[in-house]
């Protein structure tokens, strides 16, 4: 079993790549063995078993929490790093940056208490600073815009920085009081009853993520980049981004982007990507009445989270929705499914793997293995197409074939040629 490394910028894959996954919680369990059967399929039938994926399981969420052989009650009584130690193990960590490249299922996230989100504490943890969330409509799918095959985009989110950096203070907290005082002092008072939370954007982080972005677009031959921020309000912060956003694209890679609007005499501006920037509010609206006009797209990290969840509903959901964050300078990624553990199916062997699935389809183009990606990818949109899908695209079809998660795997290695 060989491991992958990164030598001179890019990966080093070896034939038998070890592969750790996160089963994930809640309906985890029905779409994770789903997504490595898939994966498997497409792989050997692609490379003859010249190639295979090693796959490696390791802990996190409610199975971790099992493993550790605590009550809930021992649990709750533990501060929240060491909730979070147990949810999300030292060895997984450990092993998600040995091995570099993963997968994982959805983990669920306490509401106002209990632990961080044990997703964004991987990213920060293994510094995966930017989420990449492509998005566009496979044929078939039932979706709210009147031509959703005009929406391709990719979107890069900066993962690190922002609210999500999760800078806060509770409302009676003595450093939300210093807070307050201090703020006061410099001429910006606040109601008693403020909790606080800082929003921190710094130039390293936004131009790390913006050359992401640029090196994306021109190794797949996008026409444009979008700058999304709410600079008009948050100036500093919003508007930086923004600024350093362009500093990157006009000064580090001018040679492959124009301004929008730019013209220059006698100047072949047709063969250079655009470089552009939205408000986000704007933006909304723009994807939603002219989504032909925008390709790779990058901005903050809450901007980014709306963005990607709504360009995902208006191709059908986030059931079809891939995702990965990725750190490009040390090779280091985790792919995900980017719904949630909906609990309330889980084991009933009926949610839609589509999310994980396509995840898994952008690993593999990660590391190389383009044709078994290629496979996958038409399997699955082939049995889309068909109409023998999940309850989720079932209940909008007409004259569709209602079909389980695991019958729906089993149809995607079925269409595979």
């Amino acid at each position: 079993m060989g491991t992958i490394t990164k030598s001179d910028g890019k990966l080093v894959v070896p034939d038998d790549p070890v592969i750790p996954y996160i089963v994930g919680d809640g309906i985890g369990r029905d779409i994770t063995p789903v997504m490595i059967n898939v994966v498997d399929a497409a792989v050997e039938k692609t490379y003859s078993g010249k190639r295979k994926v090693q796959w490696k399981k390791v802990l996190a969420g409610v199975e971790a929490l099992e493993a550790s052989g605590l009550t809930l009650d021992e649990v709750d009584a533990l501060s929240m790093k060491e909730k979070q130690r147990v949810y999300l193990p030292d060895d997984t960590i450990k092993a998600l940056s040995k091995h570099v490249v993963s997968i994982k299922g959805p983990l669920t996230t306490p509401v106002g208490g209990g632990f961080r989100s044990l997703n964004v504490t991987i990213r920060q943890l293994l510094t995966l600073y930017a989420c990449v969330r492509p998005v566009k409509w496979y044929p078939g799918v039932p979706a709210p815009l009147r031509d959703p095959g005009k929406l391709d985009v990719v979107i890069f989110r900066e993962n690190t920085e922002d609210v999500y950096a999760g800078i806060e203070w509770s409302v009676d907290s003595m450093e939300a009081k210093k807070v307050r005082e201090f703020l006061k002092e410099l001429g910006h008072p606040l109601p008693n009853d403020s909790a606080i939370g800082i929003k921190p954007i710094s130039e390293g982080a936004s131009k790390r993520l913006v050359r992401a972005a640029i090196d994306y677009a021109i190794a797949e031959g996008r026409k444009s980049l979008t700058l999304v921020h709410k600079g008009n309000i948050m100036k500093y912060t919003e508007g930086a981004f923004r600024n350093w956003g362009y500093e990157v694209a006009l000064d580090e890679y001018g040679e492959h982007f124009v301004r929008e609007g730019e013209t220059h005499d006698g100047a072949n501006l047709s063969a250079k990507i655009v470089v552009k920037d939205r408000i986000a509010d704007q933006m909304f609206q723009q994807l939603l009445l002219r989504p032909g006009e925008y390709d790779v797209i990058a901005t903050m990290n809450l901007n980014g989270d709306y963005l990607s969840d709504a360009c995902a509903a208006e191709v059908g959901g986030l059931g079809i929705a891939p995702g990965g964050n990725i750190n490009y300078e040390t090779g280091i990624a985790v792919f995900e499914a980017t719904h949630g553990s909906a609990p309330r199916h889980a084991g009933l062997d009926k949610v839609n793997p589509s999310s994980m699935i396509l995840s898994a389809t952008m690993m593999l183009r990660y590391l190389g293995w383009e044709e078994a990606a290629d496979l996958c990818e038409e399997a699955l949109a082939k049995t889309i197409h068909s109409k023998t899908v999940t309850y989720d695209l079932e209940r909008l079809m007409d004259d569709a074939t209602l079909v389980s998660t695991s019958k729906f795997g089993e149809l995607i290695v079925m269409n595979m040629k």
